[in-house]
């Protein structure tokens, strides 16, 4: 009779949540900094100014409306 052997499979300590765990603490991170440097900078943001010179208009005094023509 033969003895039929089934080894298991080598088991490896191959934790994935420490990856998941890392990845979480780092996108914690990141958003801290982001609100820490982001919220001030769109607090003091303003438009930008431009500065265009105000139109000057020249009104004559008198107006001559009379219209003549030649004959």
């Amino acid at each position: 009779m033969t003895t039929i052997v089934n080894t298991p499979a080598p088991t490896t300590d191959n934790n994935s949540s420490s990856g998941f765990l890392i990845a979480v603490i780092g996108l914690i991170v990141f958003v801290v900094i982001l609100i820490y440097f982001g919220l001030p900078a769109l607090k003091n943001m303003s438009p930008a100014e431009i500065n265009i010179p105000a139109p000057q208009v020249n009104v004559p005094d008198k107006i001559d409306v009379n219209v003549k023509q030649a004959p």
